[in-house]
C-alpha cells in the first residue's frame, strides 16, 4: 500500500472509533509507530482536525465525516462473500439489514463493477444446511441481541429449553454472542437461576429490553466464558451410522442432539454429537429401528439395548393363554 492509499485508509479507520490507538493503526497496516505519527502529523497539516489523548489514542473532532467513498472490486468481492455466509449463518433480521446495505454498496458502484458483481453472485453458494424456525419462533432476534450487547442493559426474555420443551419467562445479563455448533449462542447471566447460562438464540420467543442495567465488572469476560461453558462443558461424544435411505428422516432433528459433523461411508452416513444426555440420544434413534447403528461408546448401545427390551416386553407381553 502507498503512502496516499494508507493515509485515506487511516482517516477512514478514524472514523470507525471514539478512539483509535496507535498500535491499532499499526498492527493494521504493518507499519511502525514512528511511521503512525508521521502519517497522523500528515493528516492534520492536510487541515484534518484529529485531537489526542495521552496513553489513549487518536480521534477525529466531532461532526467532520468523509464524503461517502468508492469500492475497490476486491472490497466489493469480499463484502459479496460475506453475503454469502451471513446467508447461512444467520437469522432473518441480519439477512434483510444486509441485502439493504449491500444494495447501498452496488448503487455507488460503476455499471461494469456492479454487473460483474451481480453475475459472480450466481457462482458462489455456502454449502450448509440449518434448522428451520420451528412455529412461535420468530428467528430475527439476533439484532435487537447485538442492540444491547456492551450497554450493560438487562433483557427479558421468553425460552424453551431444548429437551424438555419447557417455556420459561427470564431478566438475563447479556454477555456476549457465539455461534457453534451450527446455531448462535446467547451467554448470559440469568436472574432466575442465579448463574450463567448458555441460550440457543433460535430457542427465544420474545426479547423485551428493559430499563434496568448491570455492572459488567461484576461477570467474567465472554473469552472466560466462552472457555468454561462451550469448551468445558459436560457433553459425550457419540458416533452413529444412519442408511442413506433414512437420511430424509433424520432431516433437521439431529441438530437438537448435539450433531457436530457426518461423512458419508459407503450405504451409510456416520454422524458425530456431542450430546449432554445418551438417554435422549438413545430416545430419538430408536425410531430409526434397524436402519441405525450405534459404533460408540457401549454406554450408548448399553442403552439401547435396554430401552429395546423394555419396548419389547411393553408390546409383546408372555402369553397368559392355557396350552393345548
Amino acid at each position: 500500500m502507498n503512502r496516499i492509499d494508507r493515509l485515506t485508509a487511516i482517516l477512514l479507520q478514524l472514523q470507525t472509533k471514539r478512539i483509535v490507538r496507535g498500535q491499532e493503526i499499526a498492527d493494521r497496516y504493518g507499519i511502525c509507530l514512528r511511521t503512525v505519527y508521521r502519517d497522523i502529523r500528515a493528516l492534520e497539516e492536510a487541515g484534518v482536525p484529529i485531537g489526542s489523548e495521552a496513553g489513549m489514542g487518536y480521534f477525529l473532532s466531532p461532526g467532520y465525516h468523509l464524503p461517502p467513498v468508492m469500492f475497490t472490486a476486491e472490497e466489493a468481492r469480499a463484502l459479496l462473500i460475506g453475503g454469502k455466509l451471513i446467508e447461512k449463518f444467520s437469522d432473518l433480521a441480519v439477512k434483510r439489514h444486509y441485502a439493504c446495505a449491500l444494495d447501498k454498496i452496488k448503487a455507488v458502484m460503476g455499471d461494469p463493477e456492479k454487473e460483474h458483481l451481480n453475475t459472480l453472485s450466481d457462482h458462489i453458494e455456502v454449502l450448509k444446511t440449518s434448522p428451520r424456525p420451528r412455529e412461535g419462533f420468530p428467528n430475527d432476534l439476533l439484532l435487537d441481541i447485538q442492540s444491547v450487547l456492551g450497554r450493560n442493559q438487562v433483557i427479558r426474555i421468553e425460552y424453551t429449553s431444548g429437551y424438555r420443551e419447557e417455556t420459561t419467562r427470564r431478566e438475563i445479563e447479556p454477555l456476549g454472542l457465539c455461534f457453534y455448533g451450527g446455531n448462535w449462542h446467547l451467554l448470559a447471566f440469568c436472574r432466575l437461576r442465579r448463574d450463567y447460562r448458555d441460550f440457543r438464540v433460535d430457542r427465544i420467543r420474545t426479547v423485551h429490553v428493559t430499563r434496568s442495567f448491570f455492572s459488567a465488572s461484576s461477570h467474567d469476560s465472554l473469552a472466560d466464558l466462552i472457555s468454561r461453558m462451550v469448551y468445558e462443558t459436560d457433553v459425550k461424544p457419540a458416533c452413529v451410522r444412519f442408511d442413506l435411505t433414512t437420511m430424509p428422516f433424520v432431516g433437521e432433528q439431529k441438530y437438537y442432539y448435539g450433531f457436530v459433523e457426518e461423512k458419508t461411508r459407503g450405504r451409510q452416513v456416520e454422524m458425530h454429537f456431542l450430546t449432554a444426555s445418551y438417554d435422549q440420544l438413545a430416545h430419538w434413534l430408536l425410531g430409526f429401528v434397524d436402519t441405525v447403528e450405534v459404533v460408540s461408546p457401549d454406554a450408548l448401545k448399553k442403552i439401547m439395548a435396554d430401552h429395546a427390551r423394555r419396548l419389547y416386553v411393553h408390546f409383546c407381553p408372555p402369553s397368559d393363554g392355557v396350552a393345548d
